[in-house]
């Protein structure tokens, strides 16, 4: 296990949400990812479909992309909620520790 991932597995255990979320915001990113969903079966039938090797690189390609903006839609209302509270409390090391160790995990 990677250092970084240590740090977020430690710094999130049987955490929640300090400020939970809106219905709207719910709303929001299970609706994205049910569309990431949807694209993933599509990807499931071009295989099963023998559908050309670039078709499905290229749908691949979109479902990531998706997920990396339903994940910086979380980690934006994170910067805005949670981590503020943290600092705000004091815990300012542990919460750049965090954000730092989320950076890196998407930048791979």
């Amino acid at each position: 296990m990677m250092k970084s991932e240590g740090i977020i597995q430690n710094a999130t255990e049987g955490k929640k949400a300090v400020e939970p979320r809106t219905d709207k915001e719910k709303e929001r990113v299970i609706n994205r990812l049910k569309r990431v969903e949807g694209q993933v079966r599509g990807l499931q039938n071009m295989v099963e479909n023998d559908r050309y090797c670039m078709d499905i690189l290229i749908q691949l390609s979109a479902v990531q992309s998706a997920l990396k903006k339903v994940g910086f839609s979380v980690m934006e209302r994170h910067a805005k909620t949670c981590m503020t509270h943290s600092i705000k409390d004091g815990n300012e090391e542990e919460v750049i520790d965090e954000l730092l160790a989320v950076i890196n995990q998407y930048s791979k």
